[in-house]
């Protein structure tokens, strides 16, 4: 059975998952750690896993996964009790969060609602994500397999990864692949997922720039006007009004 030493890790997790909180999501920086404690269903469920894996650890058959099972029904986060979490994770509103029992999360990380660290195959082994620090992991995301996210990484909503994610990166798009933001290490965590880089935009508005070229050309060796209107690959966001990741 888990020692002395082992509940006190565990309530020194705890804290620390109800700091991250407060820290991290804007709706709870003047509610107190009580409150948080008692009405947000991510930290009901990190503060079950804490419990079962700890459990788990010991070798105590059966309620390690009856407990993650009754959590995952009353919060909709589903957490094996295998998996490795450390410290200071944020699940922000939780619905939909599963995470495999090979997956391991290092410090630091938020994920938000329906992201998946889900495994691919049915051999034994490491079959599910490792995530570095300090990662951001957008709504939706699906990051499958026995891959690794570097630290200080952000995945973009809805982004499906299959691969390696090297550290520093931004990665969007399905299936997911690194991109920059600005040339700049992503600086999280934040949820400003209107502001990603599209990298397919940008393929589109070089290939337009090129065709446009092309037009000019064959206009120059005809004889003939070019194109009044060339065409253009414009963003799909209002270039005026409020910022809408702003809050």
């Amino acid at each position: 059975m888990p020692g002395i030493d082992t509940f006190k890790r565990v309530a020194r997790e705890v804290r620390q998952d109800l700091a991250a909180a407060r820290q991290r999501d804007p709706a709870a920086h003047d509610v107190g750690r009580v409150e948080i404690l008692l009405t947000y269903g991510g930290v009901h469920a990190l503060l079950s896993h804490r419990i079962a894996h700890a459990l788990h650890e010991a070798g105590v058959p059966l309620l390690p996964r009856f407990l993650a099972n009754v959590t995952k029904v009353i919060t909709g986060v589903e957490i094996h009790p295998a998996a490795r979490i450390g410290e200071a994770l944020f699940i922000d509103h939780g619905a939909g969060v599963v995470i495999g029992e090979t997956a391991e999360i290092g410090d630091d990380v938020t994920l938000y609602q329906g992201v998946t660290l889900g495994g691919t195959g049915f051999e034994s082994g490491k079959r599910h994500p490792t995530i570095g620090d300090n990662v951001v992991v957008g709504s939706g995301a699906k990051l499958l397999g026995p891959i690794t996210v570097g630290s200080c990484s952000k995945i973009g909503a809805n982004s499906v990864v299959i691969h390696d994610v090297p550290a520093n990166s931004t990665v969007v798009g399905n299936p997911g692949h690194p991109v920059r933001v600005d040339g700049k290490r992503p600086e999280g965590p934040d949820a400003d997922w209107a502001h990603l880089p599209d990298p397919v935009a940008d393929a589109l508005k070089g290939m337009a720039e090129r065709i446009g070229e092309l037009e000019e050309l064959v206009a120059e060796l005809s004889g003939t006007e070019p194109p009044a209107q060339p065409a253009k690959v414009r963003p799909l966001r209002r270039g005026a009004g409020s910022d809408p990741a702003a809050g």
